[in-house]
């Protein structure tokens, strides 16, 4: 069954249905937690109506079902009691003829008389003359619960709809041609059920920027994406999204033999049964564990409950896995993102741009921070991006990446100011291991200097939270269109990631490094290794995070977001890319 609130949603928006009933997708914003307020006395009770009302036909039933189980019928009943007025609170019913379910508000009785009341959090239209009248969507459904409660055996000819910042009550008479608009909105719905894809966003419309589901939506960026439409001879404008920043955080724990428990509303951070650190649920998008570290099941729980995702690396940094909800609903994006990936030539040309902005983007952060950029370096890069669109195989592209990247990691010192010399051997008092920032070449297994631990650590952090960006968009993270796909491996991540590698993890080693948040103290050596201590992991996160909430002009949409947002902005994308929504998802490449 369809609930009936969302059948108002498809009198909205087509899209905006799609997205909330076949994807199962929600976000909050001051307008659903205004309506989550008004409802909060409704929502309180939940009353028995129908136990409660004489509905018609209710003593031959009484009387069928005593003579089934031996109960003498002949025996005179005793007389019924005149009926009474009834205000029962949050009252769900269903229509098996709709196929339809409706939560009431409220529903006033006289006998089996009964009146829906639908609580509003706004104010009513008014008329061209002037008059109080109500809006289409809630017309439809006031008109479902109406027929809901006939389908119920009350007589219902009316419903009631109250604004509760107008303080008003507008009546909405249940005729033949709100019943046809109400059924035929019903039967658009269905069809809407059946599509493979959402349908088009609106067009400049006034409704998306007061929509909690924009977010996800991005009905400007969408139609921007598109060959068509235009208005007035021009691509409609990007509005500014609601918000620039994401106003929750990741919670880092990584302090070995932490234990996590719950509180109320509050995580509590434990160290030997004592508290060292309390966190609001709501204040965190995400929570990272590294290494020994437990949490309670009820914690587990309710992070989930909340869609917050737990993340859990080694005690060095190495990705594990993480916990999170079962995503969206809907089996067809990731079933045409497996299409797309058994498709070698449309993989290979979503490969092309993303090496190709990768590139790009290590070429701009050359220019910008290298002490001496050089020429040849960088008109090098220039013309290996170039041959991206030539290339034909994805050994090839495999070949001219790694070919800009020897090229771009053999100036990345140049980038990085001169660090601390190595501890003095002849010191009186033993000191720890200490090493200048020095960097010659990208070692990865083991990284055996620094700057490289930090670059793995970087990139660790950055898979990370394009896992957590694929899964909530609905992708699986596991499965990309270069990376080839490997046990425990987040191939999409790792592909979603290419480009935001020199202007993200990169960015971050060459911050932390220059402006000293990280010192040579914050690493020790393990065999051939060389790892970042608790505290040094410490102040990498706050180096990743600064430039993670750092806002950044996107070069086609034109507005500033963050990193963090900007993310989950270009996942969402390769997402509609993949249900064919758009043919291409753009690249961010900076300016």
């Amino acid at each position: 069954m369809i609930p009936a609130r969302m059948i108002n949603e498809a009198v909205y928006c087509d899209r905006l249905y799609y997205l909330m009933h076949v994807e199962g997708q929600f976000l909050t914003n001051r307008f659903t937690a205004d309506g989550d307020f008004v409802h909060r006395r409704v929502d309180a009770k939940t009353d028995a109506l129908i136990a409660q009302a004489r509905l018609p036909g209710m003593a031959a039933d009484v009387e069928a079902r005593d003579a089934e189980n031996g109960v003498d019928t002949n025996q005179p009943l005793l007389p019924e009691p005149p009926p009474r007025d009834i205000h029962a609170r949050s009252v769900t019913l269903g229509c098996d003829d709709l196929q339809v379910i409706a939560k009431l508000d409220l529903v006033e009785t006289d006998g089996t008389i009964a009146t829906p009341v639908d609580y509003k959090r706004g104010s009513p239209k008014r008329g061209p003359d002037g008059s109080i009248i109500a809006w289409d969507p809630e017309r439809v459904q006031i008109c479902l619960q109406a027929l809901v409660l006939r389908a119920n055996g009350f007589q219902c000819d009316r419903g009631v709809l109250y604004f509760n910042e107008t303080r008003q009550r507008v009546i909405i008479e249940i005729d033949e041609a709100l019943i046809e608009l109400t059924k035929a909105a019903v039967m658009r719905a269905r069809q809407l059920d059946d599509l493979p894809k959402p349908p088009p966003p609106l067009i400049a419309s006034p409704k998306c920027p007061h929509c909690s589901l924009s977010p996800v939506c991005l009905p400007d960026e969408t139609n921007r994406c598109l060959p068509a439409p235009e208005v007035d001879g021009a691509k409609p404008v990007v509005r500014l999204p609601a918000t620039p920043r994401d106003d929750q955080r990741p919670l880092y724990l990584n302090t070995q033999g932490l234990f996590v428990g719950k509180s109320g509303e509050v995580l509590q951070i434990k160290k030997d049964g004592r508290i060292v650190q309390e966190v609001r649920l709501r204040e965190i998008n995400q929570v990272n564990l590294f290494g020994n570290i437990q949490m309670s099941i009820q914690s587990l729980q309710t992070l989930c409950e909340l869609d917050v995702p737990t993340v859990m690396f080694s005690s060095h940094g190495g990705f594990r896995g993480m916990l999170q909800t079962t995503g969206l609903k809907n089996i067809l994006l990731r079933r045409s993102q497996f299409r797309i990936a058994d498709d070698a030539e449309r993989s290979l040309e979503i490969a092309k741009l993303l090496v190709k902005g990768k590139i790009a983007n290590s070429r701009v952060l050359l220019m910008r921070n290298h002490i001496e950029p050089p020429v040849s370096a960088i008109k090098e890069l220039k013309r290996i991006a170039s041959s991206c669109d030539r290339v034909t195989s994805a050994a090839t592209l495999l070949g001219v990446e790694g070919n800009a990247a020897r090229i771009y990691f053999s100036h990345f010192s140049g980038m990085l100011k001169p660090g601390s010399e190595p501890a003095d051997p002849a010191a009186a008092v033993p000191q720890p291991p200490r090493w200048a920032f020095d960097f010659t070449t990208r070692s990865r297994r083991p990284p055996r200097d620094p700057v490289n631990a930090m670059l793995s650590f970087a990139y660790s952090l950055l898979s990370k939270d394009l896992t957590v960006a694929a899964a909530s968009v609905g992708l699986d993270p596991y499965l990309g269109f270069y990376h080839q796909p490997r046990p425990g491996k987040p191939a999409l991540a790792l592909d979603l990631m290419e480009p935001f590698r020199p202007l993200i993890a990169e960015s971050v080693v060459i911050t932390a490094v220059n402006n000293r948040m990280v010192t040579p103290e914050h690493f020790t050596p393990g065999g051939e290794a060389v790892h970042m201590t608790e505290s040094g992991r410490k102040a990498f996160f706050r180096a990743y995070e600064i430039r993670m909430d750092q806002l950044v002009t996107h070069p086609l949409f034109d507005y500033r977001v963050s990193y963090r947002r900007l993310l989950e902005i270009q996942t969402r994308l390769v997402g509609k890319m993949i249900s064919g929504e758009i043919e291409a998802a753009p690249i961010f490449v900076t300016r």
